[in-house]
């Protein structure tokens, strides 16, 4: 029988809205919704991906059971070889570890230098490719003067609370901003840290090859630009991004990443190194040439999407504003389909969405990040099972 030991101020800073620009809520406070239609499709299927099976047309999702419980500002997610799951804090600038069958939660400790305001504070982690022997937590958090990346060794055999070493500074300097602090990374099938960061607000920095705002990020595990990247000595792997909080691979080990329209579009991509994704010349599907359309498209009010997953032939994708958990399968880099939307303001904010073997995933609401409506249980990490 498998056995393993079990151990044991909110930021409502007001939002900074620089004129028509929207938060993860999408548009800003007050704004016409209009009527515009909801997901549609994008590009048509390129002949080479039509030969690649496709998942049905319609599938299913089904919350299996509750996780973990009472959880503040829950943003990051990080699943561990045994079964349990790291949890950052957005807030609370902590990373805690979840028992995923008795969701018991401890504290690893707290990341120091972290400055929690508006959507910024501690967001996205995860787990060094060789974490087995190095056991570095990876870590994205907002700092007084910017957005950076810090490894931390992670030791289970010290106090609760002290498990996380003293955090070594990956890359520095990520624009930062009161919104659009993008936050999301990752390790690629390449063995590489990929990054997904936002504009602050500051639209210009998207198309400024030289800024790490409003981009994609490639890096070695060292923090520096990953071999093979798009642009001479630099870490930026795709352009013209408003803000990114979501980056999965398929089994082809092809990239997608989910973004926050301003007030008519968010959007789900194909990222291709050194592409530009248009912003802010194009939100959403755009006639202007030299810009990558999106794969599909919602209007703001039915996404503002924060992580996706892929599983089952499809990407997953967590709405925030939306309140509910998208499906777009997949023929290649198109979608095979119309997207299909479930659990629709059943649990609230919807921020993290993981994969979690074979047809499950873990999902992660975030009605504690100031503009949900707590539950009894929030925050929460849920088992869905998925097809």
């Amino acid at each position: 029988m498998h056995h393993r030991a079990v151990t044991a101020v909110l930021a409502t800073a007001a939002l900074l809205l620089t004129a028509g620009c929207s938060s993860e809520d999408g548009r800003s406070p007050g704004e016409d919704d209009g009527s515009s239609p909801g997901s549609t499709a994008g590009r048509p299927v390129s002949p080479e991906s039509s030969a690649e099976e496709t998942p049905p047309a319609k599938g299913s999702a089904k919350v299996l059971r509750t996780v973990g419980t009472d959880l503040r500002s829950p943003w990051g997610l990080a699943p561990l070889a045994d079964g349990d799951l790291l949890v950052s804090s957005r807030d609370d600038a902590t990373i805690s570890r979840v028992d995923a069958e008795t969701g018991e939660t401890s504290e690893l400790g707290e990341v120091p230098g972290v400055s929690p305001s508006g959507e910024g504070g501690l967001l996205g982690i995860a787990l060094s490719p060789d974490y087995a022997s190095d056991r570095m937590v990876y870590a994205y958090f907002t700092s007084a003067s910017d957005n950076r990346i810090v490894r931390m060794i992670h030791d289970e055999n010290k106090p609760e609370g002290e498990r996380l070493g003293a955090p070594d500074t990956v890359l520095r300097g990520i624009p930062k901003g009161v919104v659009h602090n993008g936050g999301r990374i990752a390790f690629g099938p390449d063995r590489m840290l990929y990054v997904g960061t936002g504009e602050s607000g500051d639209t210009g920095l998207s198309q400024d090859e030289k800024s790490l705002g409003g981009k994609i990020l490639r890096l070695t595990p060292e923090g520096e630009p990953a071999p093979g990247n798009p642009f001479p000595d630099s870490a930026v792997y795709s352009l013209g991004h408003r803000n990114v909080q979501g980056l999965a691979w398929d089994s082809g080990q092809r990239l997608f990443a989910s973004e926050f329209g301003q007030n008519t579009w968010d959007e789900l991509n194909a990222i291709e190194p050194g592409d530009n994704y248009g912003w802010p010349e194009a939100e959403g599907t755009s006639d202007e040439g030299g810009f990558h359309d999106p794969i599909t498209q919602w209007s703001t009010d039915e996404a503002s999407p924060s992580g996706i997953a892929y599983a089952e032939g499809s990407i997953w994708m967590a709405g925030l504003r939306g309140e509910r958990l998208w499906r777009i399968p997949l023929r290649g880099t198109e979608a095979s389909a119309d997207p299909q939307a479930f659990l629709e303001g059943a649990y609230g904010r919807l921020r993290t969405v993981a994969a979690a073997g074979d047809d499950k995933l873990w999902l992660v609401t975030s009605n504690t990040d100031g503009r949900g409506d707590p539950g009894g249980e929030d925050d929460r990490i849920l088992e869905v099972r998925v097809s």
